[in-house]
């Protein structure tokens, strides 16, 4: 989400209902439409004093924010989620005229989760995080159209029957408490969810400043020309396809920014087709865009496999080097591999694998037997400047 000044009030013009203050039904269509995107930053809003006024910050924005406690803005102001002018503030600060006040909103606080006991593979967890390796076609969090079998509700009865705590209250309103980021249904790999409302406040913030390190696994179709390559280029809405991204050098464009690292080259020859290549390819996000990955390297013209929706083939074993025709991957091939953050309770630098899937696995495995059959030289590319995936470590 942007934040020029333009789009911020554009925004908060959007947000406010009767008297000047948040409507939460706005609020909600905003956090409804972001939903699965991922671009992780917080809903922003500006208000400008017009008068001066005999108010603390807190009280001021309790009138504003009427669906949070002060208790709760306090902990906002505390967590570096305020500022005026410009400036971190304190809860007590007066306000004067033609202060500027701008806000990260979490989605209000309210309702509940129905747990439900779906096995969880479990990387990490202590009393304010939990990082778990999702597993392709598991959705984070339920919506309109998915009312429960996601990872929320699966979060929710391990907290209940087994390991005690609870997902933090932000994003309960719009059934997602906790949720921190997001990775898309078809995308396997590590995320982490807070365990208490600081642990989220101070997880997003690292999120939103791009302090966190995400590192992901794409098998793709073709040989990309470079071993290293900066992929810069804009990305917004598709102009004609509602669920789709493109490359726009319109105002439309906001700026992306992809590394991709060839950590593998494939090829797979049989006598009745022609010789196929792939490539496992490590990617750096600068920038976290929805659907920047696939929109990505499928422009530079090495589509994920699988990936249908921007120029991948869902494929077979055969087509990969195997024996039958079963189906491997109907999905992109995307793993979220490696996930760094600073823990939100201690500040210590923290790093997490998450074994690669086991779709994704076999899909490798046989490419580099095919490889070795044809007759081409295979060996594991020497590692590039800034590659940081272990393989041992992701079962490669």
């Amino acid at each position: 989400m942007s934040d020029a000044p333009e789009d911020r009030i554009d925004r908060t013009a959007a947000l406010l209902g009767a008297g000047g203050a948040v409507d939460r039904d706005a609020l909600f269509a905003l956090y409804e439409e972001n939903a699965g995107k991922d671009d992780e930053s917080p809903v922003t809003v500006e208000f400008e004093l017009l008068k001066d006024l005999e108010k603390r910050l807190d009280r001021y924005l309790v009138d504003r924010v009427p669906f949070l406690s002060r208790t709760q803005i306090q902990r906002l102001i505390d967590e570096e989620a305020v500022t005026v002018n410009g400036r971190v503030p304190k809860s007590s600060t007066k306000l004067r005229k033609g202060d500027r006040i701008v806000a990260n909103l979490p989605p209000p606080p309210s309702g509940s989760i129905q747990p439900e006991d779906i096995p969880l593979d479990v990387i990490y967890e202590d009393d304010a995080i939990i990082v778990v390796n999702k597993p392709a076609g598991l959705i984070v969090h339920p919506a309109r159209s998915h009312k429960s079998g996601t990872l929320v509700n699966a979060l929710a009865w391990r907290f209940k029957y087994i390991s005690g705590g609870e997902l933090s209250k932000l994003g309960e309103e719009y059934a997602r408490p906790g949720v921190v980021h997001r990775l898309d249904k078809h995308t396997s790999g590590a995320i982490v969810s807070a365990k208490n409302d600081t642990a989220h406040w101070r997880l997003g913030k690292q999120f939103e400043m791009r302090r966190t390190d995400k590192r992901y696994l794409a098998l793709v179709h073709g040989h990309p020309e470079k071993d290293v390559e900066t992929i810069d280029l804009p990305l917004g809405k598709h102009p004609s396809i509602k669920e789709k991204y493109a490359v726009r050098h319109d105002e439309t464009g906001k700026q992306s920014l992809t590394i991709a690292r060839v950590r593998e080259r494939y090829v797979v020859a049989s006598a009745t087709a022609a010789v196929e290549k792939y490539a496992l390819v490590e990617l750096e996000l600068k920038t976290g865009r929805t659907h920047q990955i696939r929109v990505h390297l499928s422009y530079i013209g090495t589509p994920i496999v699988g990936d249908d929706m921007y120029g991948g083939r869902h494929s077979t074993q055969r087509m990969l080097g195997g024996d039958n025709d079963a189906m491997l991957l109907a999905r992109q091939a995307l793993h979220a591999t490696t996930l760094g953050i600073k823990h939100p309770m201690t500040d210590t630098p923290m790093a997490f694998t998450a074994p690669v899937a086991a779709d994704l696995k076999r899909a490798i495995e046989l490419l580099r037997a095919a490889t070795r059959a044809s007759g081409a030289e295979y060996a594991p590319l020497a590692t590039a400047p800034g590659t940081t995936i272990d393989f041992a470590a992701a079962g490669l």
